[in-house]
Formats: C-alpha cells, structure tokens, sequence
C-alpha cells in the first residue's frame, strides 16, 4: 500500500517538473468549462491512457515503440487542430471536414460554452499520448521495476496511482484556472481574445512537442527539478525492502546440543530453473541443494558495488566449502552488453570467481526471488529456507556471522569461533573512502542522465557537435562529435571528450568498443589538465594513456594524497567509444 502512496504522491509532484509545460496548454483549454463533462472526463482519459501506455512500455517491444510513436504523432495532429479551432472558426471550417468534426468536438460549443463528455475524454486520451514518455524520475523507477520484475497487474496500478497524482494537481490547477478566466471574462469583456490566446498556446505546445522539445530539454529539466524531491520522499515513506525483515544475528555464546540460530525463515529458496546457461557448474536446483548451506549473490560485473563485494564471496567460497557452503553468483544485467556471453565468461575469469554462475539473462531466477538491488545477497539453510539477506555492498562481518549460524545449525553443533575473514583487495574491488565520497553513480545515455550542463543540450539518438562549457561539481559535458543512445554516449570522432567535475578517491567509468567492430580504442585522461601521475588510475598509466578492448567497469583515477575536487577529462583517439556510467569511490 505504501508503494501505491509514493507513487500518488510522486504523480502529485509532477505539476512543479517542466515536463509537464507542454501539455497545460491542452489542460487549460478546458478551464472555465463543466467540471463532470469537461474537465473531469479529460483527466480520466489522460490518466488511463498515460496508464495503458506506460505499461506496454514495461512489456518492452519494438512494436510497442511503434505504436507509441504513431499515437504520439496522431495526437499531435489532433490537438493541432484543436488550436486552430480555437484560434480562428475560420480556419476551422476550412479543414478538411473528418478533421473538423473532430477538432470541433474537442472544442467547447462557441454559442453555449458547453462541451461534450466523449470529446472530453477523446482529449484526455491525446493528452496522455503526449505526456507518457515525458514522465519523470519516479516513472522511471516504476518501469525498471517492471522490466526486471515482469508486466503484472500491481505494474499497471502504481503507473494509475502515479497518473491519478498528476491528475489531482492538474484538476485543481484548471480549477483554480477557470476562475481567473472567469473574472476576466466577466470584467474586461474579452472572452475571444482569451480563447485566441489559448489556441495560440496550444499551438506552440504542439510545435515543442513535434519538434521533440517535450522528451528533450524538458525532460532533462524535469530530472533536475524534480528528482531530489521526489528522491527526498521516497526516502522518508520508503517501503521495507522484499524478503522480510532484517534478521537478527545470534550472539556466539547462543550454543547448546541441537544448536538452531534464531535468524527468522524469510521464505523458501525458489526454483533456479530459469537460467539461460551455467558457468563453473553443471545446472543446480534448489532439491540438488538440501543440505548444504547456500548463499545466492544478484550480480552483474559492471556493477562497482558488486565488484567490491567479489572479494569477500570468493574468500568465503574458499573457507567454508569443505563446510557445506555453496555460494551461487546469479548474473542479471543492467546493460545489453552485459547479455552477451563471452562478455560474463571473459568478467568471471577476470574476478577469478570459481563458484557456480548463473546467466540470468531473461531475470527469470531475479522474479523468482522478488529481487530488486545489485549486489543482493540471500543465505539459505540445508533445509532451504531463506534465514538471511543483505541488500547492497558491506555488512561483511554481520554476513560471514550468518554464514557460521547457518553452517553450524546444519552440523548441529555451535558456530566456531573464527577470525572474519579480510580479503585482499585492489583497484575496482577495493573498499571506497565514504568519508571523502561527494559524487554518485551517474549514467550518460539519455533515459537517465542527470547533470549534463553542455550548452548545445544532450541529443536524443542524434549525431552532435558539442562543447563542454564550464562545469560545476557532479556536472559533466561532451566536445566533440557524439551520439547519444538512451543508455550510453558514443565518440563519432577523434578527439570527441567527456569531462567530469567530482570529489572521490576513485572515478570509474563503463566503457566499450563500437560493437559492431570492437576495434580496441586508445584513450588519454587527465585531472585539472594536467596527466594524472601519482592519482592515474589502475586502467591508466601516469601519464593518462589506456586503451578500452572490452566493454567493462574501468578505474581511470585513484587519488593517491588527500581527496579534493578534480576536473577529470577523457579524450578519445580514435572513434567508436561508448560510455555509459560514471561511478564513484
């Protein structure tokens, strides 16, 4: 119910994002008309359209973004018309007459003011068209869950809460909208020209939307005026995370024959059928696997919190194996890139990981588990029961602890008193400085970006000459040719660059070859301008050279003294780099 809560609540806030500019226009028209046969049955058709649409979004499908795309250009047209009407009747009998009909009956009745229901709702459903892909971060969120999770009727409920929320400010906005025109009307005798300027405004939102304006800049600014509050209110309504409660750790004193931990059962471990290979092992099932104590780890090896997590699992593996311990790495991608096969066997041997590794690729075992966080570890006991989970990295000693509990009760005897284990660790896997840390995980491909300050706007699937311009901290540009691609940035051209302005010990960034060609590409670094040196990172030389030849997590800078802010920039040599993600440590 919560979730239902955020989601109401996050629509609400929508009315403060830009995204939301170019459809007022269309909303507004119906200010000053019937509440139940005009602005009502327009909101109800916005809402349930932008709900339907959103959720052929989550079932993913090119035919879905076709279909999209033609609704979206048929309501432009629509709503063009429905400016026209209301700029000029002169114009509006001189459409070709279907046009009319229809332009006209989204129109209030010129003699009466009056308008029709049905022409009302035939607006909402245009307006939701327009409005579906502009949504902000929240929806976002929404959508990445149903896509990991699968199209279920709870999807489609929280995108209706969510458009219900937006519906709600939006009412009272045009309630609150009809009353100045209203006064107006009554005051200054100016009803037509009123009507005129409202046609005007629909027109010029038609032509920001046409022109793609509305899925650009806005939805850029929407990111940037909206995200920390709605940010802010997830993180003060935010719901437990699935699996049940956090369990509690017996103390190691808790011992007598027949010993049995008190951490609490959070489920049962599901079936882990739905792998599409396995590495490292033969296929496991979760019957193959009583008796043993199992720890399942959600993973995906571009992700730097799960890279910093591979340490403790492989000493863990090697510890207690002879114990019982089974550790399963379930490998479930973020990226496209991260699908492709020898990509996951090239990452596993590069991580020396040894243990099992399932190849999760249609999120079949991540649905299975109700998983939503990279890295997701669950500890299952010999009678496979779920009896512990820690969401994201650290929490080492409290897990290892888990670990002894459940191998124990399964001897029947009482956990050893051990040393935890403490991994060595370098580069990417080392333990971030989070005293020092002032920049977060950034994406670069336009479906998430956030803080891009370049003066020529990020392009949306479009080939652009940019300038990086100055840059504040945790803001970032591109010079250069590039394309940017909705989940990545590509150089077009030698010497294309992308800078970063940030406060951490580490910068990483996922990089890649062209895919089409792979062709490995020289890069060079620098800080301030000058080359790294000493702060060079374990991808780079001091001098700031490196080359990409895989498409992985890269480590380009370490700060070796004290941390302070740096403009970090790297230039491409040679065409074909993709970037998708900074991270930070």
């Amino acid at each position: 119910m919560l979730l239902f809560a955020i989601s109401y609540l996050a629509g609400v806030l929508t009315i403060l994002s830009p995204c939301i500019l170019p459809v007022l226009p269309f909303v507004f028209s119906r200010a000053g008309t019937s509440f139940l046969r005009g602005i009502l049955p327009m909101l109800a058709g916005m809402a349930l359209t932008f709900a339907l649409v959103a959720t052929l979004a989550a079932v993913g499908g090119s035919w879905v973004v076709t279909a999209n795309e033609i609704g979206r250009a048929l309501a432009v047209v629509v709503l063009a018309v429905l400016g026209l009407s209301l700029l000029s009747p002169v114009v509006a009998t001189t459409v070709a007459a279907p046009f009319v009909a229809l332009g006209m009956r989204l129109s209030p009745d010129r003699e009466t003011g009056e308008v029709n229901i049905g022409g009302s709702l035939l607006l909402g459903v245009a307006t939701g068209l327009l409005w579906a892909p502009c949504a902000g971060p929240v929806l976002g969120l929404v959508l990445t869950g149903a896509a990991l999770n699968g199209a279920n009727g709870q999807t489609t409920l929280l995108l209706a809460a969510y458009a219900t929320g937006a519906a709600t400010s939006l009412a009272l906005a045009v309630l609150a909208g009809g009353r100045v025109l209203a006064l107006m009307k009554r005051s200054l005798g100016i009803g037509e020209r009123v009507r005129q300027a409202l046609g005007v405004a629909v027109l010029a939102g038609v032509v920001a939307i046409a022109f793609g304006f509305d899925t650009g800049a806005l939805a850029r600014l929407s990111y940037a005026s909206t995200a920390g509050i709605e940010q802010s209110l997830l993180q003060r309504l935010g719901a437990s995370p699935p699996g049940g409660q956090e369990g509690r750790l017996a103390s190691e004193d808790a011992t007598a024959p027949g010993y049995r931990s008190i951490l609490p059962v959070e489920g049962t471990l599901p079936a882990l059928d739905g792998a599409t290979t396995w590495l490292n092992s033969a296929p496991l099932s979760a019957s193959s696997l009583r008796g043993k104590v199992v720890l399942v780890d959600f993973w995906t090896y571009s992700c730097i919190n799960c890279i910093r997590t591979l340490p403790y699992l492989r000493a863990w593996a090697e510890k207690y194996r002879e114990q019982g311990l089974v550790i399963i790495g379930v490998h479930s991608p973020e990226f496209a890139f991260e699908k492709k096969l020898d990509n996951v066997k090239a990452a596993v041997d590069r991580f020396g990981i040894t243990y099992p590794v399932a190849v999760d690729n249609d999120f079949r075992i991540w649905r299975a588990f109700r998983n939503n966080y990279w890295p997701a570890l669950y500890f299952v006991d010999a009678e496979g029961r779920i009896r512990h989970h820690q969401f994201g990295e650290g929490s080492y000693e409290r897990s290892e602890q888990a670990i002894r509990e459940l191998l124990a009760e399964a001897a029947g005897g009482r956990p050893a008193h051990e040393e935890d284990v403490t991994p060595h660790a370098s580069a990417a896997e080392a333990a971030p400085d989070l005293a020092a840390l002032r920049s977060g995980e950034t994406y670069l491909g336009y479906a998430q970006a956030t803080g891009f300050t370049s003066p020529q706007g990020l392009g949306t699937d479009q080939r652009r000459d940019y300038t990086i311009g100055d840059l504040a901290l945790n803001t970032w540009g591109l010079s250069g040719t590039w394309t940017t691609a909705s989940d990545h940035a590509r150089a077009e051209a030698p010497d294309a660059a992308l800078a970063y302005r940030f406060e951490a010990r580490d910068l990483h960034l996922v990089l890649g070859p062209a895919p089409d060609d792979g062709r490995p590409v020289r890069f060079r670094v620098t800080l301030d301008g000058d080359p790294p040196g000493a702060d060079h990172g374990a991808d780079t030389d001091a001098d700031g050279y490196g080359v990409i030849s895989d498409t992985r997590l890269y480590q380009l800078v370490r700060q070796s003294g004290a941390v302070r802010g740096r403009r970090f920039e790297i230039r491409f040599l040679a065409p074909g780099a993709n970037a998708y993600a900074f991270t930070f440590g």
